[in-house]
């Protein structure tokens, strides 16, 4: 949004005309339903789009997937004894993740797929293909 605002600030100072149509060089396009957030305590919260509470209340049909992630095969490579848990967000009807919830050790270096899978709104039968690299906690 800054690159945006800078680029119209001197487009304009140059008399050059502002480009304002949609995902045009001049227009601001972050989501803000999906600002990616990291509160760095021991362990680390990191969360990006919405709740599950908040999904239902906007009236979507939500199922909540939780995860353990010390299960994951990499965890015990980052850390012997690796605790940590994830919830995903998906609407059923349209089959695409809208919230996404870590908690643990160094989960903010997870958000960032989570981040591109909901501003993207990437269907879950897609996402199946995304092979993370192994082993990693990822």
């Amino acid at each position: 949004q800054a690159r945006a605002a800078g680029d119209a600030i001197v487009a304009r100072a140059k008399s050059e005309p502002v480009d304002a149509r949609p995902w045009g060089r001049h227009v601001a396009t972050a989501d803000a339903r999906a600002v990616p957030q990291v509160t760095f305590t021991e362990p680390e919260i990191a969360s990006v789009g919405l709740t599950a509470a908040a999904a239902e209340a906007a009236g979507l049909s939500v199922r909540v997937v939780d995860y353990d992630l010390g299960a994951v095969a990499g965890a015990a490579l980052h850390a012997d004894g690796y605790q940590g848990r994830a919830r995903m967000v998906v609407d059923e009807d349209r089959e695409v993740i809208v919230g996404f919830t870590l908690a643990g050790p160094d989960v903010a270096e997870l958000l960032h797929a989570a981040t591109i899978a909901i501003v993207g709104e990437v269907p879950l039968d897609l996402l199946w293909h995304a092979v993370p690299a192994y082993p990693t906690i990822s």
